[in-house]
């Protein structure tokens, strides 16, 4: 890693054509409201050719996202490459980047097995979880050499509910002296519970968190400290997991339909229904509404959702274009099915 490398400039609002930007609250960066969640890269859950990939990506750049989001973890490395072999020749200064540390890469000699955590791709390396200063350097040197770049604007720490004490202690530090170096632009966390980003955000100075399913139509409970936590301190969100999995990614959900990575409980499949039918009557739809409400919290700056199509990404950006009337969060509210201190429109 070059610690001389000049970071590239914040993206302009004025480059943005087809979808709006926010800014962070701390720092010159500019995310758009849809971004691309690059799992599905990197052939979660069923492979998808080179070509998909990159027409993914395509697809992603000719609506507007300028804002990209992939891990070492996904795919062994996979994402990270079709990522950024799809994101050369792009002007660097027309899109945030980010990826992520806490996982390490090492190769094994497992030849011909598959990999076992939901990826459909070769067992070809291991991960070693590792928050030390040496693991975060690194895996980011790592994540730079496949992606092609000098530099990435975000980096996060993946999912270190069980390493608390040393992604506070070192891999925290680690990552605040590369911003102050000016190697990355910001620095942040990324996990599927509330509980740990709201004491990141008390008792560090992170700039943006990503939080996945734990602030969506179905569940708000980010609302009891993490939102208030970060408002206060002007902390970003990237909501990702809107979809819960799955259960609210259709007009009607389905009997089969999945919740946090597992099959949805009756009861939930239920709500969800209802919900859908809220929707419908004020002619919209359960998805839209979903990639919509995160959007509403002034901390939410992107809402990142994954696609493994150029039909897919256009899909979603087309129904967040649609727009959804205020009537909607006025009913559910109402109905009981959005927390009252959730800030929605309601006029």
């Amino acid at each position: 890693m070059n610690c001389d490398s000049a970071r590239p400039s914040p993206v302009s609002a004025d480059n943005m054509n087809t979808l709006a930007t926010r800014p962070f609250l701390k720092r010159p960066i500019r995310l758009t409201e849809i971004s691309l969640g690059c799992a599905q890269l990197g052939n979660l859950y069923r492979a998808i050719t080179d070509d998909q990939a990159r027409a993914t990506v395509d697809a992603a750049w000719e609506q507007g996202v300028r804002y990209f989001d992939t891990a070492p973890h996904y795919g062994l490395g996979l994402s990270e490459r079709r990522l950024g072999a799809a994101l050369a020749g792009r002007p660097r200064d027309e899109y945030v980047l980010s990826t992520k540390v806490g996982r390490l890469l090492e190769p094994t000699s497992h030849r011909g097995e598959r990999d076992d955590e939901g990826f459909d791709v070769p067992a070809t390396h291991r991960r070693v979880w590792d928050f030390s200063r040496d693991g975060v350097i690194r895996s980011l040197e790592a994540s730079l050499e496949r992606l092609g770049v000098d530099a990435v604007d975000i980096v996060f720490l993946h999912d270190p509910d069980e390493h608390r004490r040393e992604a506070l202690d070192t891999a925290y530090p680690a990552l605040e002296e590369l911003r102050a170096q000016g190697i990355i632009s910001a620095i942040g966390a990324g996990m599927n519970q509330t509980g740990m980003l709201a004491d990141f955000a008390r008792q560090t100075d992170m700039d943006i968190l990503m939080l996945a399913g734990r602030y969506t139509l179905l569940e708000q409970s980010a609302l009891d400290e993490l939102l208030p936590s970060c408002e206060a301190r002007r902390i970003g969100i990237v909501a990702a997991g809107v979809f819960n999995s799955g259960l609210l990614s259709r007009s009607t959900p389905g009997d089969g339909a999945k919740y946090n990575y597992g099959d949805a409980p009756v009861k939930l499949i239920e709500r969800a229904r209802r919900i859908a039918k809220i929707c419908a009557l004020h002619n919209t739809s359960l998805p839209a509404v979903a990639l919509a409400f995160p959007l509403t919290h002034p901390s939410v700056v992107s809402v990142c959702v994954g696609s493994r199509s150029p039909e897919q990404i256009k899909a979603n950006v087309d129904l967040f274009r649609s727009g959804v009337p205020d009537s909607v969060w006025v009913q559910l509210k109402e109905e009981g099915f959005l927390r009252r201190d959730a800030p929605v429109p309601t006029n």
